[in-house]
């Protein structure tokens, strides 16, 4: 048996689209990190990092959400492709994903709604670099369904997990500047397994108020 340590993040909720995808039965331990729980001493014998997700799969331990969806779409040989061209597609939109919106994302939102004081180069800097890694998004698109071209995959979940997120960053016009990936998460939003995985998110409930609590929990480093 499969289990997941689940907190409604993005980087959580690409995981769980994987699981419903290929089907897999598996059991939720949640994870609230407003609370702190990711610094107990029982989930960093999972994730020494101390976020989430993470999964424990038969005895194997697989922790950050890109190596998850890695290790299972390789596991079970489905949602990244055999071929040279649409696996080198894949790794490499992965990791687009891995490497600049996901780390651009977070500095964006966290600037604009977590950081203490509102600092304006900060979020002039992560905003409009999240919008040039969009706008690269939104050319690749134009050309083709989905991230490896015509083939669903891995990438695809990565990027989705960010993308619903994205009115965070952007405000109340969300994606409508990059009518490209609007149009992919459009085609995301019928997928199933995102219904699936929207519908744990909602199945689950976590603390949501910025304390000073959540605060040390989520940004401990900030008060060394």
């Amino acid at each position: 048996m499969l289990n997941f340590y689940f907190h409604a993040t993005p980087n959580s909720m690409k995981v769980a689209v994987l699981l419903y995808e290929l089907g897999l039965p598996f059991d939720v331990t949640a994870i609230d990190i407003f609370k702190g729980e990711q610094h107990s001493e029982a989930f960093r014998a999972i994730n020494p990092n101390a976020k989430v997700p993470a999964i424990v799969d038969d005895g194997v331990t697989v922790f950050d959400s890109h190596a998850i969806l890695l290790y299972l779409a390789e596991k079970h040989g489905r949602f990244i492709a055999d071929e040279a061209a649409g696996r080198a597609a894949t790794l490499s939109w992965l990791q687009f994903v891995a490497t600049g919106l996901s780390p651009f994302s977070g500095q964006a939102i966290h600037f604009l709604h977590y950081a203490p004081e509102k600092l304006p180069y900060a979020i002039n800097r992560y905003v409009r670099e999240l919008g040039r890694h969009y706008a690269v998004l939104d050319g690749h698109l134009a050309k083709f369904p989905w991230l490896a071209g015509q083939e669903y995959t891995i990438a695809d979940m990565a990027l989705w997990g960010w993308a619903a997120s994205a009115g965070y960053a952007f405000g109340e016009k969300g994606l409508a500047d990059y009518p490209s990936v609007q149009r992919f998460m459009e085609q995301m939003a019928a997928r199933p397994a995102v219904t699936q995985a929207l519908a744990l998110k909602q199945d689950h409930s976590f603390k949501s108020e910025l304390d000073a609590e959540s605060r040390r929990a989520l940004f401990p480093q900030n008060a060394a």
